[in-house]
């Protein structure tokens, strides 16, 4: 784990010099090399602070028109331009080379904006605008895949939030809870789950906004869940439901949760959160009912084919006709869950209700105008009933065979019946 202060970026001075294997060395060509950071020695009077040369702002109102056109290779020309202008400030050069980052990002070349902002750092490490470049610049990382570095920035952040004035005291505290967050999410996206978990929890203990807390509190079940720390996930994640019934998340919360009880063996209480999900109170679908309705059907779904995998076919019955009571509009997802409904009632040996299922299915599919994914469901459900109609006579058959098979118990005297009279 890197330490939160005083850090030692290992290998960020080779990314900066632009040696082979860094970020910025694929992209090296893209920034003069006296671009940045440096006056022309012939400026006979240097330009007012306060005031843009004219010309400079003419070319930052080009450049940004033609980001607003998404013509991104235009509007890269335009701040390379501002950049090499002889009458360029500090100043000026500093928003070139953000724009052009910016630029770069839009464009998807992800890599030279990895060299824009470590290009701005090296040249203007006093700057006030660092804390927030180390930030761009970790999220450009992350992107990449190169998570160590990215965490270097991220922790880069914090580390230089505490050089700057006290004035700017509550915009850098904001700035480095923003960082943290960033951290525990590099450990997630990362993969390393139990670490991600941690971080998360930790940052519930700061000063966060209400949205900030609960996602956190989110993201830490979620990351036990990953992690197959599945009691650890149940506790949290129950918690975060009672604390947050409301909340964005739920639904998916309602899911991760039933997976973990049905990974721990934990059948019923499964089987009730789903059900639980499944009659959600239209109070809590109101905040954002497409996102409910997903999560419900994923739930429903999931859970379901697990109970029929593994026998439990009164289980899974129940949640599919929730499911296909719960998405009577939509056959995409009414279908498939009639056609597993009526697969549960053949298990069950209850042929007239799979047959009316199987019927259901077909009938509905019938009437849609447009051939789509229904029609494999479709034609299973009518090979399934000519199915049943086979089984239906082969059990008859069966039972009549067995009952004309005359017991131990029977006294000889008495003739047996014929086949023939039995049989048919």
């Amino acid at each position: 784990m890197l330490p939160a202060a005083g850090l030692v970026l290992a290998g960020w001075g080779t990314a900066l010099r632009g040696e082979p294997g860094s970020p910025v060395a694929a992209a090296s060509a893209v920034i003069p090399p006296a671009a940045v950071g440096a006056q022309p020695a012939s400026a006979a009077v240097p330009a007012p602070v306060s005031e843009t040369p004219h010309e400079i702002q003419s070319l930052f109102n080009l450049g940004a028109t033609y980001v607003d056109r998404k013509e991104y290779p235009a509007a890269e020309v335009v701040y390379q331009q501002i950049l090499r202008h002889a009458q360029a400030r500090e100043k000026d050069q500093q928003t070139a080379l953000l724009a052009l980052a910016k630029v770069y990002r839009l464009e998807g070349a992800t890599t030279r904006a990895v060299a824009c902002y470590e290009k701005y750092v090296q040249s203007f490490p006093d700057d006030a605008a660092v804390p927030m470049v180390y930030l761009d610049l970790g999220r450009a990382l992350r992107s990449l895949g190169t998570f160590r570095l990215a965490l270097s920035s991220f922790y880069s952040v914090i580390n230089s939030t505490m050089k700057l004035p006290a004035e700017g005291f509550e915009e850098y505290r904001t700035l480095a809870k923003t960082a943290q967050l960033e951290i525990a999410e590099t450990y997630f996206q990362e993969g390393d789950f139990a670490e991600a978990s941690k971080y998360f929890s930790r940052l519930q203990l700061l000063d966060l906004a209400p949205a900030d807390r609960d996602r956190t509190q989110f993201k830490s079940a979620y990351a036990l869940v990953l992690a197959k720390d599945d009691a650890k996930a149940v506790e949290a994640l129950r918690m975060f439901i009672d604390q947050n019934p409301d909340d964005e998340n739920g639904p998916e919360a309602r899911y991760l949760l039933s997976v973990s009880l049905q990974r721990l063996g934990h059948d019923q209480e499964a089987f009730d959160t789903v059900l639980a999900l499944l009659k959600a109170e239209k109070a809590h679908q109101s905040v954002d009912p497409r996102r409910w309705a997903y999560w419900q059907r994923r739930t429903g779904s999931q859970i379901a084919n697990g109970f029929y995998n593994q026998g439990n076919y009164w289980s899974a019955l129940v949640i599919y006709e929730a499911l296909a009571a719960l998405s009577g509009k939509e056959p995409s997802w009414q279908l498939p869950a009639l056609y597993q409904s009526g697969l549960c009632y053949e298990r069950l040996r209850q042929y007239d209700r799979a047959r009316e299922d199987y019927q259901k299915v077909a009938d509905t599919r019938a009437a849609l105008p447009a051939k789509d994914q229904l029609d494999d469901v479709a034609r299973m459900a009518s090979w399934r009933l000519q199915q049943l109609s086979w089984m239906e006579k082969l059990d008859l058959q069966t039972a009549l065979l067995f009952h004309a098979v005359p017991s131990t118990a029977h006294d000889p005297s008495e003739s047996p019946a014929k086949p023939s009279q039995v049989v048919r």
